[in-house]
């Protein structure tokens, strides 16, 4: 593993004293009724960075009938799409203002790059401005062609109060993803960050009050997924939950919500596969695959976590992906050279390395890496740059979830067998196929099951365009106008014009 990149601890200063997290709940910041709190030290430092009040029954209960009055109350939820508009465009700007101490504090308790830190935080801030466009231009339907008396109107309403259940991984853009829309749409919310990265949730809750948010609209509670997102789950006055994380809990949710009805979309992992055609370009490939499964240590939903090259190139396109590989640098990501930091927990190398080990006594081979790295003057877990060749589909490692620096490779002969092996996993998230013919790309394409598909490149997102997925990867879809469309109600109308309805009874 010497010939790997790796960047030692750089000594950037860290808060001497950690950041004091506590619950908005109808525009107050509180502690627990409880006193309770948890912490939060750095995975890839050690140090305390967070203190946060740990959230229980009584808490999550109070957030929701805040939420609750605030859109019964009708102020919110029937104001107008400029206002909440401005608002929203407010609040994108005081994200630009903090993005440093947002970026700081996301890389300190996620153990993710500074520099990707920083750069989540400014996608986040072009959400909000998108969400902001949308509620001005939300609008219904009309039918002026049910006949001479009749005149017909579909209004799209706020669905009410929604849950927002958000993960670790990309604490501040996930949430970023999910309440701007909410918001744009009129409902009301109560929040949940993972307890592993709260706080930059917490400085949102602060920059909404800010912006001039009214009390009750947005609510946080901190702390675990029992009782707090079980509670959110299952209240009766909650109209929708939206989640991102795993798809074991994702189901839970599900059930949970199906108790009371509630509208429930989700988005949860993924296995995404990665096509390599003979006629691709293999330098562009290799360094969209060698990006895709490293960002973000390859903890997101969307990694390249697999790719499946036609076997006449297999052998070389694998020597440009590891030749990558070595130079990607691995480190403290307080230093801006570093492009993959710490691994969230050591329960999750833990994890990570097993996949891997399991994948090695099954018959696969090591082109590189499959091992924890230890960096100087570094008191956390980083895992190393991982490629895994000789992969078969029947090892867990081929079609279940890593969410580590960790690349499978599998091979194949034709178009049926890559759309076979792409399409053999239970998650449908993302899909990309490599070739320079464009018959190629669009009919792998069409006959991939994931909720999106890219050609020649990966992980490109633009906000106007929705993300989500089919199979066990989850349902409904955020960003875009169909991301708005998730948070609304469908209302007919039917107005009789004059006095012309005729007598039912003689």
């Amino acid at each position: 593993m010497t010939d790997l990149t790796l960047i030692p601890a750089t000594n950037a200063p860290i808060p001497a004293e950690p950041f004091i997290g506590k619950h908005l709940i109808d525009g107050a910041w509180v502690e627990s009724a409880d006193g309770a709190w948890f912490e939060r030290h750095s995975p890839a430092h050690g140090d305390l960075i967070s203190r946060s009040a740990q959230g229980g029954v009584a808490e999550t209960e109070a957030a929701i009938s805040a939420a609750r009055r605030a859109f019964d109350a009708g102020d919110w939820a029937f104001s107008s799409g400029a206002d909440r508009a401005k608002i929203l465009l407010k609040v994108a700007d005081l994200i630009d203002e903090k993005r440093g101490q947002i970026a700081l504090i996301e890389t300190l308790e996620s153990g993710k790059p500074i520099s990707q830190a920083k750069a989540e935080i400014d996608g986040a801030a072009d959400l909000w401005r998108y969400a902001a466009a949308l509620a001005r231009t939300m609008h219904g339907d009309s039918h002026n062609s049910l006949g001479p008396d009749m005149l017909g109107m579909v209004l799209k309403e706020p669905i009410g109060v929604v849950s927002l259940i958000t993960p670790w991984n990309f604490p501040f853009l996930i949430i970023s993803q999910k309440l701007p829309f909410a918001l744009a749409a009129g409902c009301t919310a109560v929040v949940k960050p993972s307890e592993m990265t709260p706080s930059t949730t917490v400085i949102l809750g602060g920059l909404l009050q800010e912006a001039g948010l009214p009390a009750g609209v947005v609510n946080i509670i901190l702390g675990h997924g029992d009782p707090v997102g079980a509670l959110m789950s299952t209240h009766a006055d909650v109209d929708m939950v939206s989640f991102t994380g795993s798809t074991g809990v994702g189901k839970r949710i599900s059930a949970a919500a199906s108790e009371t009805l509630k509208k429930v979309s989700l988005e949860l992992g993924g296995k995404n596969p990665q096509v390599i055609f003979p006629d691709a370009d293999l330098d562009a490939a290799a360094d969209a695959i060698t990006f895709g499964i490293y960002f973000n240590a390859g903890e997101c939903c969307n990694s390249g976590s697999r790719i499946i090259v036609h076997e006449d190139i297999a052998e070389a396109l694998t020597e440009k992906v590891v030749a990558l590989s070595r130079r990607v640098p691995f480190g403290d990501p307080l230093d801006p050279k570093t492009q993959v930091g710490a691994i969230i927990s050591p329960e999750h190398q833990a994890k990570i390395d097993g996949y891997v080990k399991q994948a090695v006594a099954a018959g696969a081979t090591l082109a590189l890496g499959g091992a924890a790295l230890d960096l100087a003057g570094l008191d956390g877990q980083f895992y190393g740059p991982t490629v895994v060749t000789g992969v078969t589909p029947e090892m867990p490692i081929a079609s279940e979830e890593v969410f580590g620096p960790v690349l499978s490779v599998l091979t194949f002969r034709d178009m049926e067998d890559a759309i076979s092996l792409a399409n053999s996993a239970s998650y449908g998230l993302s899909a990309g196929v490599w070739s320079r013919d464009v018959h190629t790309c669009l009919s792998f394409s069409r006959r991939v099951q994931a909720g999106t598909v890219w050609t020649n490149t990966w992980m490109d997102g633009f906000a106007e365009l929705p993300f989500g997925g089919v199979k066990q990867s989850g349902q409904g879809r955020e960003l875009g106008r169909y991301g708005l469309e998730e948070f609304l109600e469908v209302k007919t109308v039917q107005m009789r014009i004059g006095d012309t309805r005729a007598p039912w009874v003689a």
